[in-house]
């Protein structure tokens, strides 16, 4: 099984611990789209005058969670996949999120609702154990996963920094809840649910179900955390509009 599961997976063999530090992944397709995306969102936020440092430190961490050897721990350890979703999702997203040009359809509810079902549907989706384990079959499952649920953060964080509304306070409170639960999930679970981990986790000092374990804590507090902040600046935005709102 380990041959066959391991052979096409992207970032190569799982990634032992006296060889981690060798392991950067130097794909040049990578690099060469993150600084080509990278520049564009950077000439685009100086020609709209949005200040670059929070979009390039955000490309910047999205490149070190994807071109790091967390890249091949992640092939070794669930808990370091979901560290480097986290990552990107809570870390990389909102900093290229804040300073997106100010479209009028970011600020629209629809948007809003949109962005946060596909974000709840494709988190889900591919922490499932099936998807899961295709990412580790194909190069192709595998960049699907990272484009959409990146893709879906960036938009979510873009309407939650920029609504402050009702609505986006319950937005951010339902975020942060089907994060925390999908984290507690996985974190509670009695059996390994992860089959790519199975025979790699213990070259780390970690049976599968401790891995996964410790997987579900980094989605399950860092998340509800985070999302929480989101909810608790616009519940303060909107009692500030109530107190400078003339009587």
């Amino acid at each position: 099984m380990a041959s066959s599961l391991y052979g096409s997976v992207y970032c190569g063999a799982p990634a032992l611990p006296g060889t981690l530090a060798e392991r950067f992944n130097l794909d040049p397709v990578l690099i060469v789209a993150l600084a080509a995306i990278a520049l564009l969102h950077l000439v685009a936020n100086r020609r709209a005058g949005q200040p670059l440092a929070s979009a390039a430190g955000g490309w910047a961490i999205a490149a070190a969670a994807l071109i790091s050897p967390l890249c091949a721990l992640s092939v070794s350890l669930f808990a370091a996949r979901v560290a480097q979703h986290m990552i990107l999702l809570l870390a990389a997203a909102p900093l290229i999120a804040a300073p997106l040009p100010r479209w009028r359809a970011i600020r629209r509810p629809s948007f809003l609702w949109s962005a946060t079902i596909a974000f709840f549907v494709l988190l889900w989706f591919w922490h499932m154990p099936t998807p899961y384990e295709a990412t580790f079959r194909s190069p192709i499952i595998y960049w699907a996963m990272h484009i959409s649920l990146g893709g879906s953060g960036v938009a979510l964080w873009a309407a939650l920094l920029r609504q402050h509304s009702a609505r986006a306070l319950a937005a951010g409170l339902i975020t942060s809840i089907h994060m925390g639960l999908l984290g507690a999930i996985i974190c509670l679970a009695s059996w390994p649910m992860y089959r790519p981990h199975y025979a790699t986790s213990q070259a780390w000092g970690l049976s599968p179900l401790a891995d996964q374990q410790m997987g579900g804590v980094i989605m399950w507090v860092p998340g509800c955390l985070i999302f929480l902040w989101i909810a608790l600046r616009t519940v303060s935005a909107m009692w500030r509009a109530l107190e400078e709102a003339p009587v």
